[in-house]
């Protein structure tokens, strides 16, 4: 009996000039706020992808590696507990965890379609290649959006898990996760499940070195926005002028990274008609990544609509999965 073959399909609701737009508001606002910041997601240039990959890899940095943990021992667990047939991935990258989720569907007999999400539309097509090359009759249907602004538009077919990995939900401080959650649960029906990754409070100064290792990468990769930023936008950064620091807030649970000007500084941002104003020492924010305790977290999802079924944790306690239903 011949094997049927996979079809991918690219959906791109962005184009040049919605990410262009998004840059000059995201560094207009961030410029102009007191105090300055600037969203995390303007790190992943090819460069920024790179230096996020190696980072993955640095003996400070355990979140990928307990979650990988987590999916290799339980994924088979929660596809049965989740019942779904159509993978949904928010922010999929290269979509390289995703492979323990499809192997379990598959595994079930229930794999039927998987939709990698990303702003990347070169990243969405190679992992969708990938993917289809290794499961024979999936169907990929590659959706290129920013999943902060573009739930409503993503597909609905099929009974679906959406997997929200790495601990990105972390970015978003409490009032953007509630509006996130509301809005994820309101594109889901009863019965489809969101498995969420987030990472788990705990001690101070492992915490800390994860997002300033000692060999300097993250350091590297905070200071790729002003790159970024220069290139796109004609800015006048000079990021070896910023110091890498990263702090955490235990009021908030989180981590936050910021640009430490060295020396009074103008820069200019020639695209904005723009000039930002530094003082010696001024710090700029640019990223927070909180950390959960289960029970806090489990409000959060409670009150977007969302019934917690299983908390997954790694064997050291530090990361969690957590699987919800609509």
């Amino acid at each position: 009996m011949p094997v049927s073959q996979s079809t991918v399909q690219l959906i791109n609701h962005l184009d040049r000039d919605y990410l262009r737009q998004a840059l000059e508001r995201d560094v207009r606002a961030g410029l102009e706020a007191v105090p300055k910041q600037l969203p995390p997601k303007w790190f992943y240039d090819a460069t920024g992808s790179e230096l996020f990959s190696r980072i993955t890899r640095l003996p400070e940095y355990y979140p990928t590696r307990r979650e990988l943990a987590i999916l290799r021992e339980h994924a088979g667990d929660i596809v049965a507990r989740g019942g779904a047939d159509t993978l949904v991935e928010l922010g999929s990258g290269t979509s390289e965890k995703t492979v323990l989720l499809l192997d379990a569907l598959a595994g079930a007999g229930r794999l039927r379609a998987y939709m990698p999400v990303d702003v990347d539309a070169v990243t969405l097509r190679e992992a969708a290649g990938r993917l289809a090359a290794r499961y024979p009759g999936l169907a990929v249907r590659a959706v290129c959006a920013d999943f902060e602004h573009h739930l409503a538009l993503l597909p609905r077919t099929g009974r679906r898990m959406v997997a929200f990995l790495g601990g990105t939900i972390g970015n978003l401080g409490p009032d953007a996760r509630a509006v996130f959650l509301k809005d994820l649960r309101d594109t889901l029906n009863p019965g489809d499940t969101l498995l969420l990754g987030a990472d788990l409070v705990k001690d101070v100064g492992r915490l800390v070195a994860a997002y300033d290792d000692e060999a300097g990468v993250t350091a590297a990769f905070n200071r790729n926005v002003l790159h970024v930023i220069n290139r796109e936008l004609d800015a006048g950064f000079d990021p070896a002028a910023f110091d890498h620091v990263a702090l955490y807030d235990e009021v908030n649970d989180w981590i936050e990274m910021r640009l430490r000007a060295r020396r009074a500084m103008r820069v200019h941002v020639a695209a904005l008609g723009l000039t930002a104003t530094f003082a010696a020492g001024e710090e700029m924010r640019t990223e927070i990544s909180a950390k959960f305790r289960p029970a806090g977290l489990s409000r959060e999802l409670t009150a977007a609509g969302f019934a917690v079924r299983r908390w997954y944790l790694d064997p050291t306690g530090d990361f969690s999965l957590v699987l919800a239903e609509a």
